[in-house]
């Protein structure tokens, strides 16, 4: 059985000298040695912390604080590639251990000379959050209910105001840490990570949250194998002796050895249990992950005698227990390009009884090769539902990228399914186009047509604008056919072109085409043009030599055929 010592410990006197009473039992009973190793290098300093990077993000909040069982799992230099064998306290969880030496070889092929070691993950995934809860993820990696720290409102902890419109913690009032490593969700931004290749950056996800960890330990030039570099890791994630003593002493342990458990069989630290929220709502010191970013805690109050409150948080009733998000009769989601859908995405939280559940997150994001969004031009809204269970996503607006694209509704912060809804971009239409005016369109053969083509698009009456038209020489217009002969446009290289795609109509509807030449043969021909929406029209050009007009005689002597007979004079 493993030797059990404080199982939570605060920054102050009172932690450094149990965790000074803690190590110097382990140490004396052979366990894995849990020695501060001070910046400086010297590995028997016991009374200084090395000062952290300036770009460190301190913690100093609760933390789980089990130390390794006194009978280490090996001798020093052995394999650390056990069996699966051994109490399920000591182990570690198989999603869980994957996880961190997924996350050692990622950062070993980008960063290789920061040498993180995965059993430095294992260590502060142990103190963070007891690996997962024991392990109880799902086959993804992402925790079955996220895993909370206190509301960070003042009271208890430092004020930390909403950072991520509770898109990470549910929470958009206050920032709380999440995830088996526990990051505060400013941390998140900055440092999050897709360790499972599934597209997301979710801190509830441990192949995710140990990669994110890995970075973070390695940031800048650190070398975690020398011990130095690796106290000023560590610290970074929580500035505290106890801490830093705390992790030394199970990063020691795993480096010695450890084995393999099932997921979902491991030891869960006091106060966790199976639920995804220890918000203590006052300044009771309950224990807490701290992680990456974690701010400093005040002081709070505490039961008579001295001891900390080590009361857990009361599981929620089946009432108060989300169970699943659902449609809440959202119809089709279809608009043209530039336009407002009518429809509003409307989403029903429901508890674990079927009725309704008020104030749960729910984050609306648009995925997908579209350049529709919300109202506002965001991608991504966190709203709370309502007293009947349900809330509505703001309007969503198309661009002008035609096509489909998906919207998602999801718990936030939860493993749950989103809801999902399939929309639809039209691109903008026309069910009218006519030419502006009647003028005949003439070149000599060769020339070019001295009028140029413009046309107005309409739909149902209106100003159709930015709607796409293709124009084409034609052959025939009962059974129009590109011609490969008479009028024509020329293309940036002065080639001959007879169809032109990608025109639009302006903000008037209307649309100038570019220069028509004509070829060597004479002739009338057609023009088309087609609107997206199907409306046409077809232009008649004609290719005519000019008349030659009469010239006169040089002499100035009148044609004898043309001369006037005087008048007067009889003739002969």
């Amino acid at each position: 059985m493993a030797a059990q010592f404080g199982r939570r410990l605060r920054k102050g006197a009172t932690t450094t000298a149990v965790a000074a009473v803690a190590v110097a039992a382990l140490s004396a009973s052979g366990a894995p040695g849990a020695t501060l190793v001070t910046g400086s290098g010297d590995p028997q300093a016991t009374g200084s912390t090395p000062p952290p990077d300036d770009s460190a993000a301190t913690g100093n909040s609760p933390y789980y604080t089990d130390l390794p069982p006194l009978n280490t799992p090996n001798k020093p230099g052995t394999s650390t590639n056990l069996p699966v064998t051994g109490s399920a306290e000591s182990g570690i969880p198989a999603s869980i251990l994957a996880a961190y030496k997924k996350a050692e070889q990622t950062v070993a092929g980008s960063d290789a000379a920061c040498r993180l070691p995965w059993q430095l993950l294992a260590a502060i995934g142990k103190v963070e959050s007891g690996q997962a809860r024991g392990g109880r993820v799902d086959a993804n990696g992402t925790t079955f209910s996220p895993i909370l720290g206190p509301v960070l409102d003042g009271r208890g902890f430092a004020m930390i105001k909403d950072t991520d419109n509770g898109a990470y913690d549910g929470d958009s009032t206050h920032d709380r840490a999440v995830g088996p490593m526990q990051f505060i969700p400013s941390t998140w931004a900055t440092w999050g990570q897709d360790g499972n290749g599934d597209g997301r950056k979710d801190p509830n996800n441990i192949y995710d949250a140990a990669l994110a960890a890995g970075r973070y330990l390695c940031a800048g030039s650190r070398d975690l194998s020398l011990a130095a570099d690796l106290d000023r890791a560590v610290l970074s994630y929580n500035h505290s002796d106890a801490y830093l003593r705390t992790v030394r002493s199970w990063f020691d342990y795993y480096k010695r050895g450890t084995h393999e458990i099932p997921d979902g069989t491991g030891a869960v630290p006091p106060g966790l249990g199976s639920g995804a929220d220890r918000d203590s709502g006052s300044p009771s010191p309950s224990p807490s992950p701290s992680g990456p970013g974690k701010p400093t805690p005040s002081p709070g109050p505490s039961k008579p005698g001295g001891g900390g409150s080590t009361d857990p948080t009361p599981e929620p009733t089946p009432s108060e227990t989300l169970a699943a998000v659902e449609n809440a009769g959202t119809g089709t989601l279809a608009a043209t390009a530039g336009d407002a859908f009518a429809e509003r995405i409307k989403v029903r939280a429901k508890n674990s009884l079927g009725g309704p559940l008020a104030k749960v997150s729910v984050t609306f994001t648009v995925a997908g090769d579209t350049d529709a969004a919300f109202d506002g031009g965001k991608k991504a809204v966190t709203l709370r539902t309502g007293a009947d269970g349900t809330v509505t996503a703001p309007v969503l607006k198309a661009g002008e990228k035609a096509g489909k694209f998906t919207v998602r509704a999801t718990a936030t912060g939860r493993s749950l399914p989103p809801v999902t809804y399939g929309a639809t971009v039209t691109a903008r239409q026309a069910d009218a186009i006519a030419r502006t005016d009647d003028k005949a369109l003439t070149a000599a053969p060769g020339a070019e047509f001295a009028d140029t083509v413009e046309v107005k698009a309409t739909y149902k009456g209106k100003i159709a604008s930015g709607v796409a038209v293709t124009a084409t020489m034609i052959t025939d217009a009962e059974k129009p056919a590109e011609n490969d002969k008479g009028p024509c446009f020329k293309d940036a290289d002065g080639k001959t072109v007879r169809t032109l795609t990608g025109l639009k109509t302006g903000a008037d509807g209307t649309l100038k085409l570019p220069a028509i030449y004509a070829d060597g043969t004479a002739g009338t021909y057609k023009l088309r043009l087609t609107t997206e929406g199907g409306a046409t029209v077809v232009i008649e050009l004609k290719v005519e030599a000019s008349e030659p007009s009469a010239t006169p005689d040089p002499s100035g002597t009148p044609d004898a055929s043309e001369t006037p007979e005087p008048s007067g004079t009889p003739a002969a």
